[in-house]
């Protein structure tokens, strides 16, 4: 891979960190539990996207390395989709009344 095309695609993943913590942290608490659950999908897809590119990567010429990533990249998703329907479960338990047992 050129080093302009790997410098272009690390400038986007630093851009898109920024504004993903921007957008969270400037939110109202009381949105936040809509943007965790829209991040679950987006998780989601992630998953699919990184088991394809594993996937593919392994097919292709052998490619260990993108392999590995591919399995990194998937471990990773598959961890935030998880905590984040974790985190939204324990949201809406805020706001559900307590048991009257």
């Amino acid at each position: 891979m050129e080093t302009t095309v790997l410098t272009f695609l690390l400038l986007i993943l630093v851009l898109a960190i920024f504004l993903g913590f921007e957008i969270i942290a400037r939110a109202p608490a009381l949105l936040r539990a809509p943007l965790v659950s829209g991040s679950n999908s987006i998780s989601g897809i992630t998953v699919l996207g990184a088991i394809l590119t594993a996937g593919l990567a392994k097919g292709v010429g052998n490619n260990d390395v993108a392999a590995l990533l591919g399995g990194i990249a998937v471990a990773l998703a598959a961890i935030n989709g998880v905590a984040g329907f974790v985190l939204t479960d324990r949201m809406l338990d805020l706001f559900r009344g307590k048991d009257k047992n």
